[in-house]
């Protein structure tokens, strides 16, 4: 299951998209968006997240 951002404690910081390491990841109006045919579910994205805003589905 791809990573899935809670958009109400996304804070914008855009780490999740630095550490993705298949650009699964963009930022759309400041929040965190992914791509779920492209995220390859690895986590990376959650482990990264200050805030913990991204969890795996």
């Amino acid at each position: 299951m791809p990573a899935k951002v809670d958009s109400d404690t996304c804070t914008g910081c855009s780490a999740c998209v630095d550490s993705c390491p298949v650009s699964a990841i963009e930022m759309v109006d400041d929040k965190a968006v992914v791509d779920a045919n492209t995220c390859t579910d690895c986590g990376a994205c959650v482990d990264a997240c200050p805030v913990e805003a991204i969890s795996m589905q």
